[in-house]
């Protein structure tokens, strides 16, 4: 029984030294930091961060078996918030929000399986001024006032 115990014991700890996570960087050929995050065997995993070749954060979010999953962050090249989003399974879903170059949102759009299906709404200077309704990438319908939009939808269906 004791030898039993010890052997069960190895296996566990070789098993758990192997499947242990590993933190990865890689650099441009100019030595600034390319990307960086956690690895289990070889999936990315956990948080990664990406970097434009000036050092600026480029994009950032989780993985979950390789794949991007949850909340995701990208910026332009010079840092600034471009967009941002839910990836579920590795591709877009839920409300994405696009930024324009003062970081203010001007977009909101549902998305699934990396396509608009939904509603987008247009903002200007803050305001709503325009709803969409997509069915796989392809508009079907626009609203230019709230009330029509009210009248046609419902607003359980922006959740």
């Amino acid at each position: 029984m004791m030898q039993n115990n010890i052997l069960l014991f190895f296996l566990i700890c070789s098993i758990s030294i192997t499947a242990q996570k590993k933190y990865h960087k890689s650099y441009y050929d100019n030595g600034i930091l390319k990307e960086e995050g956690w690895g289990l065997h070889t999936n990315k995993t956990d948080y990664w961060k990406y970097y434009n070749s000036n050092g600026t954060l480029k994009k950032e979010g989780r993985y979950l078996h390789g794949k991007p999953t949850k909340y995701w962050y990208f910026y332009t090249q010079n840092g600034k918030k471009k967009e941002a989003g839910y990836f579920k399974n590795g591709v877009k879903s839920d409300w994405w929000l696009f930024f324009n170059k003062n970081e203010i949102v001007d977009l909101k759009c549902q998305f699934r399986n990396n396509k608009r299906n939904g509603y987008c709404l247009v903002y200007k200077n803050k305001k709503l001024v325009k709803a969409e309704k997509y069915i796989n990438d392809k508009k079907i319908k626009e609203w230019t006032d709230l009330k029509s939009f009210r009248k046609e939808n419902k607003m359980s269906d922006l959740r």
